[in-house]
């Protein structure tokens, strides 16, 4: 009896249906994990890519469901029409809903892959704060050449905030939605600790070049005072070698 046949082909369909929704979107899902949210993400694509590929199965059962209709009496097709319009319905949901949810661990993957992204460039950026901290440890010099190991420390450390700023606003939109929470808040204290750590050490060693700077600065000051009073005392003594004075006849600070 094709009515047999068409409601058996009917309700395969709606099985499939009802078996994709418990699988893939009536399912509570956790993302503890990067290997769990990827594999979300591939099972997605593929659950929605075989979906469309029963659109041809669909197409199929309507084609068979209207042919008989034409033919058959009004009593004997409501009911099939009024199956098919329900299977067209939950099948064009069902594929629009595996399509939303994809698309949306699709967004949540590359915002995890972005906050790596910031957090790597941000790491760089504190190994370079690191190695010039070690630079600047022992200056040696005078106050130019400390000043130039100060100017390069504070030009490092005019960082824009952006990064961080996309950090926080990246780790907040995962961790509200339980997506990597705990790997997430892991990595950021990590981050914030080393960040805090270093920034304070950068803003000693600035003070500390300072006041290297001032010291040498005087040093320098006194040492060509000193050699301005050598200068005038050698001037003095060589005219009074010239003119063959004897030391005891010239003032005490040129004997």
């Amino acid at each position: 009896d094709k009515t047999v046949s068409l409601r058996k082909d009917l309700s395969e369909m709606h099985e499939w249906i009802t078996q994709a929704e418990e699988e893939y979107l009536e399912r509570d899902f956790e993302y503890k994990t990067p290997d769990e949210l990827q594999k979300a993400v591939e099972e997605l694509k593929r659950a929605k890519e075989e979906a469309l590929q029963k659109e041809v199965k669909v197409k199929l059962i309507t084609d068979s469901v209207n042919n008989f209709i034409v033919k058959a009496p009004p009593a004997a097709h409501e009911a099939l029409k009024k199956e098919l319009d329900v299977l067209i319905t939950s099948y064009q949901q069902l594929c629009s809903r595996l399509n939303g949810k994809w698309k949306t661990l699709e967004e949540v993957w590359a915002c995890w892959r972005e906050l790596l992204s910031y957090l790597d460039a941000e790491n760089k950026w504190l190994n370079e704060i690191e190695l010039k901290l070690k630079a600047t440890e022992n200056v040696q010099g005078g106050a130019e050449e400390i000043s130039e190991s100060l100017d390069s420390l504070e030009r490092l450390m005019r960082h824009p905030e952006d990064n961080r700023n996309q950090i926080r606003e990246l780790a907040q939109t995962l961790t509200d939605g339980g997506i990597l929470d705990e790997l997430i808040n892991e990595k950021l204290e990590k981050f914030n600790s080393r960040w805090e750590e270093l920034q304070q050490e950068a803003v000693r060693r600035q003070k500390s070049l300072e006041q290297s700077i001032q010291s040498a600065q005087e040093t320098d000051k006194t040492l060509r005072l000193i050699q301005e009073s050598l200068a005038v005392i050698d001037k003095q003594l060589t005219a009074y070698t010239a003119d063959r004075v004897d030391a005891a006849q010239v003032p005490q600070e040129a004997q």
